[in-house]
């Protein structure tokens, strides 16, 4: 008889649970009929059977002290008993009970693998309190261990297929390997739940499409669903996949830069636990095998399933069984066109009643839009038992009329309608409808009589919550507009910290409705604290959506309330830490300026913003400060603010920040003109007080002009100069006659200077376009015409304003090129507002009475005073040149030529002449102008005006087209160069100089080249002083930046002969004054890359006579010589050492690069084999 494997049976939970007491399996064998073994003695065998080889150790004592080892309770276990099965449950808990507790591991991880779990083993090593030790002491022997009780001491075991011979000991303290296997045994536990819980989210997660978009996907097979979040991810793991294994690298590195929220490495971070699905190749290979029939997919919003067909399996299974019978298919035929017949029907009958449903609502807004009729209007307080009613019986009434829009209603699909209009009563309607809404809520009661403690007691079973906070809110339904708003106020605090940061300007609307409606004020306060407080650091958006419903709250409750209940949290957020929050309450006090109490606007908002200007870090914040002054200086009326206002516009221009001065110009001083305008004070007041400090200034700054403080004093008076002339046009004798209309032509584009911001347009200015236009024929026609008599504000323009500018301006320095262009932007912007009338009429005769260029001046010997100032650039390039028709520009030309041969024959200086020339350079239009001034003097008949003229093209040629340069500007100093006069001679050399330094077109520098040469070689010039100082000068201040072999073939050996020549020199003053500028010219010279050649042959050599000189002349210039020339020799020296260095390096690179070529070689005859290989770094004997 075979022997029975008791493991071979089964391990089912309803067999344990059906014998729960019992600790053996008692069943009879089929075969045998033979009873059990005693219940004492479970693991009894059949009799004849062989005792099977339990792997055991023969050697490990049972915890529970008995002394019997496994093997022989088994063996005489198995002695003279029938066969039985014996349930692998009982096994468990009795290995569990005697604390054989890896033997019952390593008999659960069997199950495992074999596919049947034991609940008992699973519960019982999934739970890591069975494992922990209490004490590091065995427990007593007659201390009773239960199955949870601590893991002592024990043998060893292993089975045959686990031994490692090789790895065997005997047995001794094995707590640390006994501990490493169930702690493995745990972590592979917790990877189950991890695997577990992924399945239960992907599972969530493939359910989260909602139904309505189901069934819309479902109704039309042609529109396919979205693609889900899971699926993408799979496709991108996929197609990444795909790209990887076809050798697709850069593309698949794209692919996952453009993914950076997937691990494409791990398959589990796809799908939490889906299994993989085969790659894209093998997929498509498949597609066609696995697409899905159209007739596979039911229609869900039909709403009749096919599994209810009786043919059912050929709809769903048509590939499974495409053999059907005729009749089985012709029965499914008739079915489904059964089904048709009432769908059919069912749409006829539902269009019937959508047509009713139409002509009820019809009839419904007809009777919205007439009078009410009796029974709305009163409801009879007698007949109390019936409910009065406002509303059809078939339409239920809402709880309140008052805010109720019939066409939303209806809009919205939604049967419920209001029929309350203005002309009925509304405390009459209001009463109306509670009463409706308390008399319609009815239930029908039960015919049963049962206590109302046994019902509250049943009911107790519906789990509803009401004990807490958001419980008792949901428990309780507003019934009126009051308390919704007073739920909203509680619900609100709880719900704004619960959104997204990202997504909160959701809720402003809600917290501005609660807000305004609320009649609590606490809480109202409460709710614009949130509001100020909704975003941490709202970006511009932000800030736009919370100003916006500040000022509809505004807008909505009125002043008293904005002061009350705004400003507060406006004036605690002023030294907040973030400076989004602070730019928040700067752009509030603008923009809830219009709706603020006028004494709150001038008092405490400005006093706000006046700090925040002062004290703020911050530039954004500052400029939205000064934006917010200039709202607030809009719609301020308080004449006694004009001070305070000044004074905020000079502290604001005074700001180190460009935007902040940037936001004056272009919103506060607009609004601060406007109202300086309708005070009166404009032009009687601002603008004087400007003027007054500027000269103040200028008389302080006779040793050191700040020009910084000019340019803000000016720059403020150039914003000023729109609002002065919108004086000028409403306060003239014509305004009164000014009509818009249409026959008056448009204003030119180029009539007034481009303005900063829409403040300083003029049309905006005066109202609009038309009326301007209207204006401007007038005060032209007036101008040429009528004159200016009783125009007071423009004869203060004219005597005052006019002459005061002009005085100023001959008190800069002309040498400050910074103040020069300030004022000739100044007069430019000031003659283009007021128009080119006033400009020739009024501007220009002042300023030609001044400078008095007549022809007896001309010859003057002394000289004009006035001609060396700055009068003459500013009236040249302010003035002058703000019109450019031909007859402007002859004036420009004929001035220039003046100034010149004024100024040459007066042996004056040149200063305002070529301030002139310098700011009129800079603009390109005007080099061709400059070059027929130039010209003027180039052929003058006086050597002076000729020789001025040589050293003005110097400041012209910067900037200058080449092509102008050789049409015009080389001939004519190689004009001046023939001429008799060395004097012109040597001022042309500058020139000659800047063309070698900015042009590049090799035959002009030739030509200079040339003529250079000829000043140096030439014998005639051997002995003149003054040429060669010029020379040199010229040398010093071009080499740098000159071509590189200009300089190298060119300058540094004539330097070397004019410091060779001034060794020889006899007259110590002229050898002293040649040295000074040699020593410039060289210092500015080795700063420049100079060949080893060159260096050698003339660089050190000329140092070394130049040091010649110095040692007799100057010794502190010695000193700084001498350095020079050693740090030149150590250039020198290294070069030739690194170039030695190199050659060693290229030699030994050579023969580096032969020996690996014929390492390579010898390694290139090898073949495959290690041993070969391993012979050629074996060592010759």
């Amino acid at each position: 008889m075979a022997s029975v494997n008791p493991f071979d049976v089964s391990d089912s939970e309803e067999e344990a649970e059906r014998r729960p007491n019992e600790t053996v399996d008692t069943e009879r064998s089929p075969s045998e009929g033979a009873p059990g073994p005693p219940p004492g003695n479970p693991f009894s065998p059949p009799a004849d059977a062989e005792p099977p080889t339990l792997l055991l150790s023969s050697n490990r004592t049972s915890p529970s002290g008995e002394g019997m080892s496994v093997s022989a309770a088994a063996i005489s276990a198995m002695a003279g008993v029938v066969e039985t099965r014996v349930s692998v449950d009982v096994i468990a808990a009795q290995l569990l009970r005697d604390q054989y507790i890896l033997t019952a591991l390593e008999f659960h991880t069997e199950l495992l693998e074999a596919g049947r779990e034991l609940p008992r083993l699973r519960d019982y090593f999934s739970n890591p309190g069975n494992f922990e030790r209490q004490s590091g002491t065995p427990p007593a022997k007659d201390q009773v261990l239960g199955p949870g009780g601590p893991l002592n001491r024990a043998g060893s075991i292993s089975t045959l297929d686990s031994l490692d011979f090789a790895r065997y000991s005997d047995d001794g303290n094995r707590e640390s390997d006994e501990r490493v296997a169930v702690l493995e045994f745990e972590l592979r536990k917790a990877k189950e739940t991890i695997q577990a819980l992924r399945a239960n989210l992907t599972q969530a997660a493939e359910s989260e499409v909602a139904c309505q978009e189901r069934k819309n996907f479902k109704s039309s097979p042609e529109i396919q669903e979205p693609i889900r979040q899971l699926e993408k991810r799979a496709l991108n793991f996929l197609v990444n996949e795909y790209l990887l294994k076809n050798e697709y690298k850069l593309s698949s590195i794209t692919f996952s830069d453009e993914n950076d929220d997937q691990d494409f490495e791990l398959w589990d971070d796809v799908g939490l636990n889906i299994p993989k699905p085969p790659d894209l190749l093998q997929l498509y290979r498949n597609g066609g095998s696995t697409l899905s029939s159209p007739r596979d997919k039911v229609d869900a919003s039909v709403g009749v399933a096919f599994g209810d067909l009786p043919g059912n399996c050929v709809a769903r299974e048509p590939r499974k069984k495409p053999d059907l019978s005729q009749q089985q298919q012709s029965e499914v035929v008739q079915e489904l066109e059964y089904q048709l017949n009432l769908l059919n029907s069912e749409k006829q009958s539902l269009a019937e009643q959508i047509k009713k449903l139409q002509s009820e609502i019809q009839i419904l807004k007809k009777s919205v839009s007439s009078p009410p009729p009796a029974n709305l209007e009163l409801c009879s307080s007698s007949s109390s038992s019936k409910p009065c009613s406002t509303n059809p019986p078939s339409v239920p009434s809402l709880d309140n009329g008052q805010y109720l829009d019939i066409r939303g209603v209806l809009e919205a699909g939604n049967d419920l309608v209001s029929t309350s209009t203005q002309n009925t009563s509304q405390s009459q309607q209001q009463t109306c409808n509670k009463a409706t809404s308390q008399q319609r809520v009815q239930f029908d009661q039960p015919n049963r009589k049962l206590s109302p403690a046994f019902q509250q007691a049943l009911l107790s079973f519906c789990r509803m919550c009401s004990e807490s906070r958001l419980g008792a809110e949901v428990s309780r339904i507003a019934d009126s507009e009051e308390s919704v708003m007073l739920m909203l106020g509680r619900c609100l605090p709880h719900i704004v910290p619960n959104v997204l940061l990202a997504k909160r300007e959701e809720l402003i609307p809600l917290i501005l409705c609660t807000a305004c409606l609320h009649p609590e004020p606490k809480e109202r306060d409460q709710l614009l604290h949130i509001l100020f407080n909704l975003i941490k650091r709202p970006d511009d958006e932000q800030r736009q959506m919370i100003l916006t419903g500040c000022v509809a709250f505004a807008r909505h409750v009125g002043p008293t309330r904005v002061e009350a209940e705004l400003l507060p949290q406006c004036w605690e957020q002023i030294n907040h830490k973030y400076p989004e929050r602070r730019l928040l309450v700067a752009e509030a006090c603008g923009a809830l300026a219009p709706y603020l109490p006028k004494e709150i606007r001038s008092s405490l908002v400005l006093s706000m913003l006046q700090q925040m200007l002062a004290e703020d870090k911050a530039d954004m914040v500052r400029e939205a400060v000064v934006k917010s002054l200039g709202i607030i200086m809009g719609y301020i009326d308080d004449s006694d603010k004009y001070a305070q206002g000044f004074e905020l516009m000079l502290l604001s221009l005074g700001d180190p920040s460009e935007r902040v001065v940037n936001a004056v110009h272009q919103v506060f001083i607009p609004a601060f003109a406007a109202w300086t305008t309708e005070l009166g004070t404009l032009h009687t007041a601002l603008i004087p007080s400007l003027l007054a400090r500027i000269e103040k200034l200028l008389t302080q700054g006779e040793h050191g002009l700040d020009e910084h403080k000019l340019h803000v004093f000016l720059s403020a008076l150039q914003s000023l100069i729109p609002p002065l002339f919108a004086v000028v046009l409403q306060n003239a004798p014509f305004t009164s006659r000014a009509k818009p209309h249409e026959d008056i032509p448009a204003i030119e584009v180029t009539r007034f200077p481009r303005p900063a911001s829409p403040l300083q347009d003029m049309a905006i200015i005066i109202g609009n376009r038309e009326l301007l236009s209207s204006l401007l024929l007038l005060y032209d026609h007036q101008l040429e015409h009528e004159g200016t008599t009783g125009w007071e504000s423009l004869l203060w323009v004219v005597n005052q304003l006019l002459p005061q500018l002009i005085e100023i301006v001959g008190r800069i320095n002309v040498t400050s090129s910074t103040c020069v262009h300030e004022f000739s932007r100044f007069f430019w912007r000031f003659c283009r507002t007021f128009g080119k009338i006033f400009t020739n009429t009024k501007v220009k005769p002042q300023f030609q009475e001044i400078l008095r260029l007549s022809e007896e001046n001309v010859d003057a010997s002394a000289g004009n005073g006035i001609l060396t100032k700055a009068t003459v650039p500013i009236y040249a390039t302010g003035v002058l040149t703000c019109y450019n028709q031909e007859e402007d520009r002859k004036l420009l030309v004929g001035f220039l030529e003046d100034v010149m041969t004024t100024l040459s024959l007066s042996h004056a200086p040149l200063d305002s002449l070529k301030a002139s020339f310098v700011e009129l350079g800079a603009n390109p239009a005007y080099h061709e102008l400059l070059l027929t001034v130039l010209w003027y003097g180039v052929v003058h008949t006086s050597a002076l005006v000729r020789c001025t003229a040589a050293r003005m093209f110097e400041l012209v040629l910067r900037g200058m087209s080449e092509a102008l340069v050789d049409r015009r500007a080389a001939p004519a100093l190689i004009t001046l160069c023939s001429g008799p006069e060395l004097s012109v001679r040597i001022a042309t050399i500058p020139a000659f100089g800047t063309i070698m330094e900015t042009v590049t077109q090799k035959e002009l520098l030739e030509r200079v080249k040339m003529q250079l040469a000829s000043f140096l070689e030439d014998p005639q010039y051997q002995d003149q002083h003054s040429l060669h100082m010029e020379i040199i000068r010229t040398f010093g201040r071009v080499g740098p930046n000159a071509e590189p072999r200009f300089r190298d073939d060119f300058v540094l050996p004539h330097l070397h002969k004019l410091a060779l020549a001034n060794n020889s020199q006899s007259v110590e003053g002229k050898r002293i004054d040649i040295a000074i500028h040699l020593f410039e010219a060289y210092s500015a010279l080795s700063c420049c890359f100079i060949s080893e050649e060159v260096m050698v042959n003339h660089f050190l050599p000329g140092l070394r006579c130049l040091h010649a000189d110095m040692e007799q002349l100057s010794p502190e210039h010695e000193v700084i010589l001498g350095s020079m020339i050693k740090e030149c020799e150590i250039k020198v020296e290294n070069r030739g050492i690194s170039d030695a260095q190199g050659s060693i390096s290229i030699a030994s690179s050579l023969v580096g690069e032969d020996a690996k070529t014929k390492f390579l070689s010898k390694m290139g005859q090898l073949t495959t084999s290690g041993a070969m290989l391993a012979n050629v770094f074996q060592r010759k004997k």
